[in-house]
């Protein structure tokens, strides 16, 4: 099963990659678009051209004469990579994640085909979605989906990281395309919501939190983490 059953409350684990293994982004652009969707498309108000409708507002603004925003879901964390993205989520309303990732893929595909020329979906097959409810998960899964995940680009990957990890780390705090700088500097984030800081606990501390994924980060290289491949939802 691709997607565990799960119901208002859950906290899923999703992950969705490029068909082949491709890249789902090509430039800054896309990137910046992928942004936009987890906020502008999170949303119960459906607007076909809302790329058009929002192309001359800022990154977060939504137009004048839209409805109240009322989000499908609630994102506690997410990460955006070359050719897959991570979120971490909760299920506020029935079969709200389904409709939010359904109309996220969907777009994105449609942008990605009508940029560069291209038929098909832009993904491989449906969504993969691990519910979430040991409580060591949830202590695993901010350093896996906010950390790890970005170290992963890091130059030299994760190899270089764990020799030189205070310079990872700031490098990765300052990388755009995840909720982790925002996260640990406690900055606000329009796209996540967690109220509840079932993620934010975890990275309140930030001296706390380095040392832990630093620790995590080397065990975790030397077990491929085996203990919690479960939830990882891939490879490692």
């Amino acid at each position: 099963m691709r997607v565990e059953p799960h119901g208002v409350g859950s906290i899923m684990h999703v992950i969705k990659r490029g068909t082949r293994g491709m890249k789902i982004t090509e430039d800054n652009k896309d990137e910046i678009r992928f942004v936009q969707s987890l906020f502008l498309l999170n949303d119960e108000h459906t607007d076909s051209n809302w790329l058009k409708a929002t192309s001359k507002l800022s990154l977060y603004d939504r137009p004048s004469h839209w409805p109240e925003r009322r989000p499908l879901t609630r994102i506690l964390a997410w990460t955006l990579l070359p050719n897959h993205f991570h979120l971490l989520m909760q299920e506020t309303r029935e079969g709200g994640i389904a409709k939010f990732m359904q109309r996220l893929c969907g777009s994105m595909s449609t942008a990605y085909n009508h940029k560069y020329n291209e038929k098909g979906s832009l993904f491989q097959g449906g969504y993969k979605g691990k519910t979430i409810s040991d409580e060591s998960h949830f202590f695993y899964l901010p350093f896996y989906i906010l950390v790890k995940n970005v170290l992963e680009i890091y130059p030299g990957g994760l190899m270089e990281a764990s020799k030189n990890f205070n310079k990872a780390w700031r490098w990765a705090t300052n990388y755009q395309f995840s909720s982790f700088g925002a996260t640990i500097k406690n900055e606000t984030c329009p796209i996540v919501d967690d109220p509840e800081e079932i993620v934010s606990q975890f990275c309140k501390n930030e001296s706390r939190f380095k040392k832990e994924s630093k620790g995590l980060l080397s065990f975790h290289m030397n077990t491929k983490g085996e203990k919690y491949k479960n939830i990882m939802l891939e490879n490692w």
